[in-house]
């Protein structure tokens, strides 16, 4: 049991659906949080709203035309990278496909960009890794 903050009302553990929106599009998840027992006021930690973070990144990206988690794995995959490589060769820094892959966070547009381009012309992975070698000379 919690005690609501604001209204001193005992709060229970539970998950319950809760409906998204954005652009027209709704999502619907079972969203874990501390719940009145009428349902009308909730708590929900750090750790709950993950749940929903994640949902409402793929329905952004379904929306924006982003690629999803699965398919940014899958780019990685293809060219044999580790989410550490992707994040140092492409950019974004060492944890970006991490994030990117569980749907922490959505990539930029200039990311999905350059991760369409690459599934066309795959040979630019080389010439990305060819001018990296030659900064690291230059360090």
């Amino acid at each position: 049991m919690m005690i609501d903050p604001e209204t001193g009302e005992e709060l229970h553990r539970d998950i319950r659906p809760m409906t998204f929106t954005y652009q027209g599009e709704s999502v619907t998840v079972d969203m874990p949080g501390w719940y009145s027992a009428d349902g009308t006021r909730s708590v929900h930690s750090h750790e709950d709203t993950k749940v929903s973070d994640r949902a409402l990144h793929v329905m952004k990206a379904r929306v924006e035309g982003l690629p999803l988690p699965t398919e940014i794995r899958s780019i990685r995959k293809k060219f044999a990278l580790t989410q550490e490589e992707a994040g140092t060769i492409l950019g974004g820094g060492a944890r970006a496909f991490q994030k990117y892959e569980s749907g922490d966070i959505l990539p930029s547009r200039t990311m999905a960009n350059l991760l369409l381009l690459l599934q066309e012309y795959p040979q630019g992975l080389e010439t990305l890794r060819a001018h990296r070698r030659e900064r690291e000379k230059v360090s």
